[in-house]
């Protein structure tokens, strides 16, 4: 069993140090001790994304991840994206036109996604667009009626820390900028709003 420590590291390293890990040994069992919250989060997301068993403990106010391969979806040394597209909300509003104007048009958007008989796999909530998932947003209830039909809901991290809202998050996950780098360059469709 190969072990890594990935205590004290800011995001994305953690999942990015895992990721190394388990590409340079395939078929191998890691053990990843983290530390709690987001980047605890972020690896076991990462890894089940892959396929990959988890066993999810803590031992000394940290996390211990042991990741191993799955006996009904063994994996190759490649790892694949599944999504096939995604939509990026990097703003809390729509366009460069008024602000009044660009958050109904954006609050539209979302509510006419649930409709579609087409839909993203996932949707990321960055920069100042992570206030659209957070306590106070008038999105809140098409967001989560996105999320029940299956859509992942994801806000960046940094982000949340940056307004202070992290622990306002009132739909969806937090994520890393490693998942939606990763995300974005594997998915047949990404679309920036």
């Amino acid at each position: 069993m190969f072990e890594l420590d990935c205590r004290n590291l800011s995001c994305p390293a953690p999942v990015i140090k895992t990721k190394q890990t388990l590409e340079s040994a395939p078929g191998a069992t890691l053990r990843v001790t983290a530390d709690l919250g987001a980047p605890r989060e972020n690896i076991i997301r990462f890894a089940k994304s892959r396929g990959l068993s988890v066993e999810d403990l803590e031992k000394d106010g940290y996390a211990e991840i042991i990741i191993s391969p799955s006996l009904l979806n063994e994996q190759s040394d490649s790892f694949v994206c599944l999504s096939t597209s995604s939509i990026l909300i990097a703003s809390d509003h729509f366009g460069t036109g008024p602000d009044e104007l660009g958050k109904l048009l954006l609050k539209n958007f979302v509510v006419t996604l649930i409709e579609l008989p087409v839909q993203p796999e996932k949707i990321f909530f960055l920069n100042s667009g992570v206030l659209l998932t957070t306590e106070g947003s008038e999105l809140i209830e098409p967001l989560l009626k996105l999320q029940d039909a299956g859509i992942e809901i994801l806000s960046c991290g940094i982000c949340l820390d940056y307004y202070g809202l992290r622990e306002k998050l009132a739909v969806g996950a937090v994520t890393n900028m490693y998942t939606i780098a990763e995300t974005v360059m594997s998915v047949g469709n990404a679309v920036r709003i």
